[in-house]
């Protein structure tokens, strides 16, 4: 210790910090803003892209990239992409026992269990002739074939919050690592100046409006520097996108590389991951000062691509997040996440499961096509889906949670496109062929990342933790190109 004698006291420290005019906590909000690219000053020497703990990768990866969009709520399959012509006809009879005895019901306990008919129709779409309702006119015309259904998946959790942390970290107990966080931390980014995790949420009109915490992108018991990054989906994607009055890139800069010193010195020191976060965290923040205000900038964009998502970018609507997940995954983000919170359908399933459908289809099938065109969905990963199903037995005129099956489906980065895989019972309610638990979603997405989910583990409280979990799961082969 005596050999950093010289060094100020933790007050004086801190004084240093008051006294510069940028305490830890304005600098880090301060260090969220910027100027144009052309003012900003250069960043430290040395500094290059993360790159992340696997290296070399288990097997070659298909795809760089994840897209989950999260219908977050309870996506009734019904009404959606599981064609249930046997449950039409027999709607208003009763459930047949022998289907429910024992399962779990979430709200409808001790009520008389009836059959709910699918409330729209179901066509064929596409060259594949895949089954899609109605209700999704754009998706359908534009992207059946290149849509790869899993209609046999089935979870663990019956309520929302549990459900949501089983489905993105792969457990229902809190504070696990997400698997964007999990997909950071083992691959790295290929952006330097962004986030290798983004989350973004939109809301509309119809239905209950799913809340939905920061946990479900914690990092967990990773270091906090994977932790995904929430953009918000009006004005500026982060808060304090502009530096103190007074205070210039160059001056920003400067005071940036004495609190990384300082910190780089007492991290060799008492060697705390938290402090080695820290120093990346402010550099990335730095970073993004410059790159953010690019990437909200849509007037590069075409007035054809405007069109196809229908909108004009930064309106905080699902399709304006689709738009900005394409320019994040142009510039290298690793997982992007757009929750979408109008899914929870008690009542009303028919005219909700419609209207929501309409919030989120032209958005989707944009998504797609665009980066069909751009040449990137070869190697990208589109993950759609709920934390669970919805009920074929009626709660009033909608349906209550449902976790013995649902649908899921994927596009681009590996997946076969215009394809089914699995099946649910005549009546919708389990999950009867090929069934697919959500580890085996896990599995199937690291295997295209190029990760061999049972050699990548992170050792945490004395065991060797993955996002797969201990029980058996297994890549789903048959689903790939």
């Amino acid at each position: 210790m005596t050999h950093y004698s010289f060094l100020p006291s933790p007050i004086a420290r801190r004084s240093f910090l008051w006294n510069s005019g940028v305490s830890l906590g304005s600098m880090a909000l301060a260090s969220l803003g910027g100027k144009p690219a052309s003012n900003a000053a250069p960043p430290s020497k040395g500094l290059s892209a993360p790159r992340g703990m696997l290296s070399p990768l288990h097997h070659s990866p298909r795809a760089k990239r994840i897209i989950w969009l999260y219908m977050a709520g309870g996506m009734s399959h019904l009404e959606t992409f599981d064609d249930k012509p046997s449950l039409r006809k027999r709607d208003g009879e009763p459930m047949p026992e022998s289907i429910t005895a024992g399962q779990q019901i979430a709200q409808l306990q001790g009520q008389q269990l009836k059959v709910l008919a699918p409330q729209h129709r179901f066509l064929p779409w596409g060259s594949s002739g895949l089954r899609i309702s109605e209700i999704w006119p754009m998706l359908g015309e534009y992207c059946a074939d290149e849509m790869c259904m899993v209609h046999s998946l089935f979870t663990e959790a019956i309520n929302h919050d549990p459900a949501h942390t089983f489905m993105n970290t792969g457990t229902m107990n809190a504070g696990r690592p997400a698997a964007g966080s999990w997909l950071w931390y083992g691959l790295g980014s290929d952006a330097d100046n962004l986030p290798g995790f983004v989350v973004m949420v939109s809301t509309g009109k119809w239905g209950q409006k799913q809340p939905i915490a920061a946990r479900q992108w914690h990092s967990g018991f990773l270091p906090s520097k994977y932790q995904g990054v929430e953009f918000r989906g009006t004005g500026d994607p982060v808060l304090y996108l502009s530096n103190p009055s007074g205070v210039s890139a160059k001056q920003q800069r400067d005071v940036v590389d004495a609190v990384q010193k300082l910190n780089q010195i007492e991290d060799n020191i008492v060697a705390d991951p938290e402090i080695a976060t820290r120093i990346s965290q402010y550099e990335l923040a730095f970073k993004m000062q410059t790159a953010i205000p690019e990437l909200k900038d849509f007037a590069d964009e075409p007035e054809h691509i405007l069109n196809l998502y229908g909108t004009t970018g930064g309106d905080g609507s699902f399709a304006s997040n689709c738009l900005l997940a394409r320019r994040l995954a142009e510039r290298g983000v690793r997982f992007i996440q757009l929750y979408h919170r109008d899914w929870d359908h008690h009542g009303a399933v028919k005219e909700h499961s419609a209207g929501t459908a309409a919030e989120v289809d032209r958005g989707v099938a944009a998504l797609i096509v665009d980066l069909k065109q751009r040449g990137l969905l070869d190697d990208t990963i589109i993950v759609f889906g709920s934390e669970f199903g919805r009920t074929p037995m009626a709660q009033g005129n909608g349906r209550d949670h449902h976790l013995a099956g649902f649908t899921m489906w994927f596009a681009g980065g590996g997946f076969k496109g215009g394809t089914s895989y699995g099946a649910t019972d005549e009546f919708g309610y389990r999950a009867v062929e090929n069934r697919t638990s959500v580890h085996d979603v896990h599995a199937t997405l690291l295997h295209l990342m190029g990760i061999d989910h049972h050699r990548f583990s992170v050792k945490s409280q004395g065991l060797d933790s993955r996002l797969t979990g201990v029980e058996p799961a297994r890549v789903v082969n048959e689903i790939l190109a």
